[in-house]
């Protein structure tokens, strides 16, 4: 008997044990183009000081969420809204859209600055319960594309040219959607077109309980007072058109209640699988076996916690944290739980390392939603993003010890072994945190960030670490396979190493990042070799590569 089925006789924990003991493409080297590092080449020292300093004012970032004024306030009022960085177009320069009851999209110009252009790319005529964003380029014309998830709506918008937004969805074969939370662009089935993912959450309306008691207070009620809404799974047929394939799929079997949403090849085998991080029932990994999904979830070790129990899974991200090679997962969770820091250690199963990466006892008291994986100094190694705000805006008046604004964390990487805390003010600022996503919109080598604060305005975290070590920015242009570069793996290898990165925009929590992948070198000055897997499993090298540029590489393509 097969380790895999005797695990599925036993407990979660116990087969947690078990396992941790038992624990043809075509190739082609070719010319790259680059793009030098702008003014201000940065240099680097060892040790580095990570700092993030709140720009969102005087960048032209201005937008501003509200919660209803009648409270307390209901599940539904404070599931929160998503945020996204992209080169909406394809100018180079990365743009910001920001989620609510109205879209808004700031026109990036590269050096830090924000124009507002909704109403120019027509973006001003949509208003609805919107929460969440996907962005790809579903139709492979070089420019991307929106999906704007929702309560009772849903909006699929397609790019025209980079001038404006047209609703295609009517006809497109997406529903509206019962609670859409968060989306994502992926091809499952390796035809170079980027297919969609919905999350779905509870079943919920205005006969619905709104509230529930808690140590007595009135205050909103918990995902397991409501049943679960299945995800949507969406084939990307050509002309803007998409069949719901969830049940031929075997995506029908998932409880709902999802939250998070990401994809990554992270057994090596060419697929594209899916995890969903569930709201208090088992967190479910699908694996692709290119044409239906199976869920590992429980065999794999990322279904419960460490004692056996579901978790309240929001936001979500894959990385190589440790630098083997092999793609990990960060989960955010509810307070008095871990967040989990999933450890790929192969074989299709992961063990929670957060407890010995030094990340529990930190996190413990927040409410983590949005999550990133980013080398902020440029060392080599990813560090984590955390937001926070609890789900209860009187959560106070219960006199448990916890704030309905909570702090943004971040953990600096200790070369895969430990993590460690880093406090600064503009991390401090207690926010309603939701959504995260990361991108460097200045251009200037290192990673920002911008977060929702959904009882406020945005936080735009420009990263002025000092001390930083080299890099190098690589940007994908698919050909057979989806033009984004979704799904890709980049492998560089330096005198100092190996570092494996993913292509991807999804992650975190209704939010979609810089798709563009950054690479942290520290001291090294030249990258020896960069090996790319694409999606379709072609394979591409280059050789002696300089450190501090943007690169950017199409499939298959040899360029003088």
């Amino acid at each position: 008997m097969s380790v895999r089925v005797f695990c599925t006789l036993l407990s979660a924990a116990i087969c947690a044990v078990i396992l941790v003991a038992t624990a043809g493409c075509r190739t082609s080297v070719t010319a790259v183009r680059t793009s030098p590092t702008p003014e201000g080449a940065l240099s680097t020292n060892p040790s580095s000081q990570i700092f993030f300093s709140e720009v969102a004012e005087r960048s032209g970032l201005r937008y501003e969420w509200r919660l209803p004024s009648k409270r307390p306030l209901s599940i539904l009022d404070t599931i929160g809204n998503g945020c996204a960085f992209l080169d909406y177009d394809a100018d180079g320069s990365l743009d910001i859209l920001l989620i609510g009851p109205r879209l808004a999209l700031f026109k990036g110009d590269g050096k830090g600055h924000f124009a507002d252009v909704t109403k120019a790319v027509e973006l001003d005529g949509f208003s609805g319960h919107f929460l969440g964003v996907a962005v790809g380029d579903y139709d492979n014309d070089g420019f991307d594309d929106l999906y704007i998830s929702g309560y009772r709506s849903g909006l699929l918008l397609h790019n025209e040219g980079g001038k404006h937004f047209r609703d295609v969805t009517r006809g497109s074969g997406i529903p509206t959607q019962s609670w859409g939370t968060s989306a994502a662009f992926a091809d499952i089935n390796g035809d170079g077109k980027l297919d969609l993912i919905i999350g779905n959450y509870v079943l919920f309306d205005s006969l619905s309980q709104q509230l529930c008691k808690t140590y007595g207070v009135d205050t909103s009620c918990p995902p397991g007072v409501y049943d679960g809404v299945p995800g949507k799974m969406y084939l990307n047929n050509g002309n803007s058109h998409f069949t719901d394939v969830s049940r031929k799929w075997g995506l029908d079997v998932t409880k709902g209640k999802t939250l998070g949403v990401a994809f990554a090849d992270f057994d090596g085998s060419g697929h594209q699988s899916l995890v969903l991080a569930n709201d208090e029932v088992p967190g479910e990994l699908f694996l692709n076996h290119g044409g239906r999904f199976e869920n590992i979830g429980a065999i794999a070790g990322i279904a419960y916690s460490t004692v056996g129990q579901p978790q309240a899974g929001m936001g979500q991200d894959w990385g190589d944290f440790d630098n083997d090679s092999q793609l990990d997962l960060a989960v955010m969770t509810f307070s008095t739980e871990a967040k989990p820091i999933y450890r790929n250690e192969g074989g299709q199963f992961f063990t929670d390392n957060s407890n010995q990466l030094g990340v529990s006892n930190f996190v413990i008291p927040y409410v983590a939603f949005g999550t990133k994986w980013l080398d902020a100094d440029n060392d080599g190694w990813l560090d984590l993003m955390m937001s926070n705000g609890h789900t209860s805006d009187n959560i106070a008046a219960t006199g448990q010890g916890f704030s309905f604004r909570q702090p943004t964390l971040f953990f600096q990487n200790r070369d895969g072994k430990r993590f460690q805390p880093v406090s600064m003010p503009s991390l401090d600022r207690h926010i309603v945190g939701r959504g995260l996503a990361t991108g460097d919109f200045d251009n200037d080598g290192r990673v920002d960030a911008v977060l929702v604060d959904n009882e406020g305005t945005p936080l735009l975290l420009h990263n002025e670490t000092t001390g930083v070590g080299h890099f190098l920015s690589i940007r994908l242009i698919g050909k057979k396979s989806n033009r984004n570069g979704y799904g890709a793996v980049i492998t560089i290898e330096t005198r100092s190493g190996k570092r494996t990165r993913h292509c991807h925009a999804d992650g975190s929590y209704l939010s979609s990042s810089d798709a563009r992948v950054h690479f942290g070198l520290g001291s090294t000055t030249i990258v020896d070799r960069i090996s790319i897997r694409w999606s379709d499993g072609v394979l591409q090298s280059f050789q002696n590569i300089p450190t501090d540029r943007l690169v950017t590489i199409t499939e298959g393509e040899a360029l003088p």
